[in-house]
This record gives C-alpha cells, structure tokens and sequence, in this order.
C-alpha cells in the first residue's frame, strides 16, 4: 500500500502510515491505528506505575505487603509468594461471553475479580531481594525497579547484569557504581552521565569511552589522568584530585556543579546509537532497521519501541519494555521471554504464544481477553475450549467489537486492534510512566478525565531532618540505621539500610539529603529528558537531526560523523 495520513481520533493531529507499517499489520493481521505514535505510546505508559510502592494487605494469606496497587483500588491483588502458587486456580474465574454487552466491558469487570500480581518479581530466580517491582535472576537487591541479574544493588531504575552499584538509571555490566546514568562495563565510577563506557575510576564524566581515573571531563576517548579535560601526570592527578574530598556532602554538589557547568562547555554528541544499522531514534544499540525506538538493545525490523533489551527482539510494533527474545508482537507493554504473537496486552510473557487482550498472563498459547492465566491453552475470558470452538468465538467476538465498539470517557472509540481504554487503568496518571514522558497539572489531568494521586505523608515519626545528617561520611554513626529521616524534598521518612551505609563508606561518598522514590524519581526524568528528540542542526556539517539537547543546554551539537571526526 501507499503512504497515508490520517488524523489521531485523540490528539487530532495528522500522522503518517508508511507502506512498510502496512505490511507488518498485514503479517500479523491486525487493522491500523486510529492513535498516533505518541498518543498510543502515552496510553501505553498509563498502565505502568515504574517506582510508587504501597502498604496493601495480600488477599489471600492476608499479610500485609508492598504492592504497586494502592488499598483502596477495587481489584483482588495478591502478594508474589500467593500469586505464582498452585493455591489457586486462574480458570475457576472462568465466564461466558455475552454478546449483548462490550467486549472492553466485560473485559473490565474480569480484571477486578481475577486476583493480579502485586509486585513482579520472578521468585524462582530472585533470592533475598525484597521491595524490588519488575525483577528476576537478582540477590541481596533493594528497592530496585525494571532490573535482571544483578547482586548488591540498591535504589535504582533499569539495571542489567551489574553488580554493587546504587542510585543508578539505565546501567549495563557495571560494578560498584553511585549516582550514575547510562553507563556500560563501567567499574568504580561516581556521578557519571550520558554514554560513560568500558571505563575505570571516572568521577562526574560525560560521553566517555575506554577511559581510566578521569575526573569532571567529557568527550574522552582512551584517556588517563584528565582533569577538566586537562591531561595530568599520574602523580599530579592524584595530588589534584586529593584536593577534593567527596565523602563530604558539600563538597560533592560543590565538584558536581562545576563538573555539569563544565560539560557546557563541551560540544555533546547528539546520536547516542552504537552498533545501529538504518536505526533511528535515542540510545538504539546492537539493531537493525529499528525505526523511531527508544532506549532498545538487540531489536531487527521494528518501530516504535521503548526500553527493549535482548539477546534478540524482531518484527515488533509499539510495545514497551522488557523483551528477551520476542517476535512479531504489537501494541502491548512489559512483554517478553520467548513469545510471540502478542496483541494488545500487559505484563505478559515467558513462553507465551498468540495472546490478544490478556492481563499478566504466563506460558501456554491461544488467550483471548485473560487475565492471570499461567497456564492452559485455548482459553477466552479464562475459560478453557476446544481448538475449534476457540477459533470460532474468537472469530465472533471480534466481530462483535468491531461492530458494538466500546466508548471511552473522552469520546474516543475502540474497536477490535487498539490496546486498553485510559480508564482501564489502575493507577492515578501521575504515578505512572505517562507523567514522566507527557508530565500534566492535576487540572490537566482531572479535564482529561484521568485518575490523580495526592501523595500521604508518612505514618513514621521522623527523628532527624536530612539537612541535619552529618556532613561527611566518616561522620556517620552506626547509629543512623535507626533513624527515621524527613526527605528534603518531599518530606516523608526513610531509613538507611546497612548495606547502604557499608557501600557509602566504601565507595567515600555522602548519604543522600532525599528519600529513595525521591532520587529514582529525579533520575527517571533526567533519563526521559536523555531520551527526548529536540530538531537540531550539527555544528559541523550543517544537517538537519534530532538531539536530546536543546539549545539552553548545548548552544552547539555534533551529529555522530562530525562527532567522531572532531572530537572522539
């Protein structure tokens, strides 16, 4: 087919169809979006809470837990130990189909009764990890989020494969890392930023490879003992550096914003892709023929994807995080682990084959409009048929969506082929992913109709403000373990916790003046800011490009071939 535009029935802005996304609809069969790109990807993000943690009592044994559903949302939740149990069976919430009501309708009232997952957390794989959201292959992890085999982390957003790192986003292969964002085979490295990679003792560096006790810089490449981008002797370098005492919480902001004011003055590169054949899009790596995808590892032929990791991720349309070999899937988010042919869904996966409109379902193939199967073949509204009957009522339940069409409270309608209504959703718009890439006011989101979460102030009675913490890590007392100390953000207690207070004394840094959910939450948004495209032009050869610095944060940027010819 031809290129077409057409208008989003959301935003009611004009967007393209390219004739190669009508044949990737066409392989998998399934009609084209009424939603534009990034209509369907804020829809996405509405189901996802990345980091807010609630106090809820498990529905089956009864315990109190920490779950990603706050107590008064009207759904079943189970605590992880409850859920992946055999104590229960998914397919006695089984029901008939009715024909004489929607299909999101029924669908709704079926995701309020089956019980669901509150924390996802692989426990088979998961050892003395607790308060972690989204994790498996981890031990002695702590309130992690988005993470896969890792040992001794703590406090951090999408971390992969690394060991002892804490207060991180966006980390791959790393060891014994603090406050630090986008790094890949780093080890003992502090406050590093965008693209710091294979690198060694490097304090506060910025776009950096293959480098060794380098300090404040950016754009080094096969460095040692620089300085403010200023090459030093070995043994002037430590003398130097010595001057700085980073165990001191002043003297840590203090070399933090001079490092950042010196950045500014370092022309960044704008393309952050490696390894990236006929890709575009921010932080692509290791792909091929990767349209208009973010922060994606491993992916070939396919477009609009969001925090993707491999070994391999192919013939896949709007679907966002997770991956791990998975193929020919659309419009579905956390999603992965050996399946395919996944539509229209959430938080499925492992082993998984040919599932529409499911919720948290794992293993098995043929699910239609399930929630929480584990197991089984052939099921529609957890109920288990025939392959022949399946196929047919399928068949005729699709026909009825298209023709009785669910009507959203902002007027939108949904047929058969687009992903869950807003309304679905069982989180406020402001704790979840949404508010982090298309951030609202509470008017903004009360007039579209969406949910608001006005945040409580903690239970704990706080015995010591955080302006109050000494100001050096040798300072610190053991005795801070049994503090219950007031965030100097947003107020609420938090504690330190022993292997914390150990990796800082270690590592000769400062606690932190905020919370936990406080510092995540800050770096989430410097890593969707790292992940925005601004139009730019390149200060060397003059094209035309995207870049995730506007003009207030670089006056000049280099596309990555005048990067490389000028700088690296």
């Amino acid at each position: 087919m031809n290129k077409e535009t057409r208008q989003c029935q959301n935003c009611k802005r004009d967007f393209v169809i390219d004739p190669e996304d009508f044949d990737f609809y066409g392989k998998i069969q399934v009609p084209p979006p009424t939603f534009c790109p990034d209509c369907r990807f804020q829809r996405r993000l509405l189901f996802w809470n990345p980091i807010t943690l609630y106090r809820r009592t498990c529905d089956l044994c009864h315990k109190l837990n920490i779950s990603v559903y706050p107590s008064d949302v009207p759904y079943k939740v189970y605590c992880p130990s409850c859920w992946w149990s055999d104590n229960w069976d998914p397919l006695s919430y089984g029901r008939n189909y009715d024909f004489g009501r929607p299909f999101f309708e029924q669908l709704n009232e079926l995701w309020h009764e089956v019980p669901l997952l509150g924390l996802s957390a692989d426990l088979v794989t998961v050892q003395n990890s607790p308060f972690n959201h989204d994790i498996g292959h981890s031990k002695n992890c702590y309130l992690l989020f988005q993470a896969n085999y890792n040992e001794d982390c703590a406090y951090g957003y999408y971390i992969g494969y690394s060991q002892t790192m804490f207060d991180c986003t966006a980390i791959m292969e790393s060891q014994m890392g603090y406050d630090s964002m986008h790094s890949y085979k780093t080890n003992r490295c502090i406050g590093s930023r965008h693209q710091l990679s294979e690198s060694v003792d490097c304090v506060f560096c910025r776009d950096c490879q293959n480098c060794q006790n380098c300090f404040g810089s950016a754009n080094l490449k096969n460095k040692k003992y620089y300085i403010f981008n200023k090459p030093y002797s070995k043994e002037d370098y430590f003398k130097e550096i010595g001057k700085y005492d980073l165990g001191s919480y002043k003297v840590y902001k203090t070399v933090q914003e001079k490092a950042e004011k010196h950045w500014q003055t370092q022309i960044p590169k704008s393309e952050y892709n490696e390894f990236a054949e006929n890709c575009t899009g921010p932080n692509v790596f290791f792909s091929k023929n990767a349209k208009d995808c973010i922060e994606v590892y491993n992916a070939e032929d396919c477009r609009y994807l969001f925090r993707m990791w491999g070994p391999s991720n192919k013939d896949c349309y709007d679907v966002s995080m997770w991956g791990d070999n998975l193929s020919l899937s659309y419009e579905s988010g956390v999603l992965g682990e050996n399946s395919t042919l996944v539509f229209f869904s959430h938080e499925l996966g492992t082993n998984l084959s040919d599932a529409q409109y499911c919720k948290s379902s794992t293993g098995g193939a043929h699910h239609f409009g399930c929630v929480s199967v584990k197991r089984g073949n052939y099921c529609i509204f957890n109920k288990q048929y025939s392959k022949e009957d399946f196929e047919k009522l399928r068949a005729r339940i699709i026909e009825q969506m298209n023709d009785k069409p669910f009507v959203d409270a902002r007027g939108n309608v949904y047929r058969y082929g687009e992903f869950f209504p807003p309304e679905f959703s069982p989180y406020a718009y402001n704790v979840t992913l949404a508010q982090n890439f298309f951030p609202l006011t509470k008017n903004e989101t009360l007039a579209k109709k969406y949910g608001w979460w006005e945040s409580e102030q903690s239970e704990y009675e706080r015995t010591i403000k955080a302006a109050d913490l000494p100001d050096h890590i040798k300072e610190t007392p053991d005795s801070i373990l049994k503090e219950k100390i007031a965030c100097s953000n947003c107020g609420r207690a938090y504690r330190i916790i022993e292997m914390e207070l150990a990796f800082h004394r270690q590592m000769n840094v400062p606690l932190s003046r905020e919370c936990p959910h406080c510092r995540i939450n800050e770096k989430l948004n410097i890593w969707v800011k790292d992940n925005s495209r601004n139009p730019r032009v390149c200060a060397g050869c003059g094209k035309s490009m995207e870049s995730p610095y506007n003009e207030e944060e670089a006056a000049k940027v280099f596309c990555r071939q005048c990067y490389l010819k000028e700088i690296a």
